[in-house]
């Protein structure tokens, strides 16, 4: 029997993300937006384009929530882009509210699903969720750790001439300029990157990392990265959906991992059936464990601005 997913948001990462999940073709995908047609406009799209790719996954488009029950992994990627003029607390409660809408037809209509969450500010997106749906930890996870190494290795790749499969890298802490890539986990065909590249190589590396989401925000003018979003949220599924056990950075409920508790922060994790099913605890350096403390620091000082709005 086939999976159920549902898909909020047909935005470009929301749809985006439906096609690849309806091409692996283990898996129906409902694609729910407030847009009237959007999501009914896309779904057929992606319908008809099973003959020509040959996958049989049933995709439907809906401004409701009815179709979307028994889910068994709801992926929300509805909300908005900070805009010019808009500050941090206006897109915070923006989008706490569109959270706060979603979670509430996604555990009345799917109250045993996984949640994902890619909306952002990402970190404080997942915390309000969590806090929201009543769902185990376990079942609710942010995306963000394997886009932000996947930019890392691509940089890599490109720099050395090798292939992207043969770089492995690590990222923790938030979805922002305060992330930590972690050099010393970083290889490229099981060889640490300090023996490939220079000390001021790799800070260039780490930094466009960082910066990666803005560096496209930047060259689209009118959009954000969609494609490589996307494809993360599609080896995330197919860890959970397929039961494959991934090691995987994911937004992860810390309770006492890394010295921190009461927060979701990016941390290597095994994502299986049962969503998140284990936090890797790391043994990070006093300038690693500096980093990553600084990050949560940030994501709490976004949580503690949502509780005072």
């Amino acid at each position: 029997m086939r999976k159920k997913v549902t898909v909020v948001g047909a935005g470009n990462v929301g749809a985006t993300a439906a096609q690849r999940i309806a091409e692996r073709d283990y898996a129906n995908v409902v694609l729910v937006d407030v847009v009237e047609g959007l999501p009914q406009g896309k779904g057929l799209d992606l319908a008809e384009s099973g003959p020509v790719l040959d996958y049989d996954s049933d995709i439907i488009g809906t401004n409701d929530y009815a179709p979307t029950a028994n889910s068994d992994l709801v992926i929300i990627t509805a909300g908005i882009a900070r805009r010019p003029g808009m500050t941090r607390d206006d897109l915070l409660k923006t989008n706490m509210g569109i959270m706060g809408a979603v979670v509430g037809e996604v555990v009345r209509n799917s109250p045993d699903s996984i949640l994902m969450i890619v909306s952002n500010p990402l970190d404080a997106m997942v915390y309000h969720a969590h806090k929201l749906s009543g769902f185990p930890k376990e079942r609710v996870v942010g995306m963000a750790g394997v886009l932000d190494t996947a930019r890392m290795r691509t940089f890599i790749a490109s720099e050395l001439n090798v292939s992207v499969e043969d770089v492995q890298a690590l990222v923790l802490g938030g979805h922002g300029d305060t992330m930590v890539p972690l050099v010393r986990y970083t290889t490229v065909g099981g060889i640490p990157l300090s023996t490939w590249l220079s000390q001021d190589k790799i800070n260039a590396i780490v930094q466009r990392t960082r910066d990666g989401g803005g560096e496209i925000v930047s060259l689209l003018k009118t959009g954000s990265a969609f494609y490589a979003p996307s494809a993360a949220v599609v080896q995330m599924t197919d860890a959970i959906l397929l039961d494959k056990k991934r090691i995987l950075p994911a937004a992860a409920y810390l309770d006492g991992e890394y010295g921190t508790s009461g927060v979701f922060v990016g941390v290597p994790v095994i994502l299986g059936a049962k969503g998140v099913e284990k936090v890797i605890d790391l043994e990070l350096t006093p300038e690693e464990k500096a980093g990553f403390d600084h990050s949560v620091e940030a994501v709490n000082e976004l949580v503690e601005a949502m509780a005072n709005l």
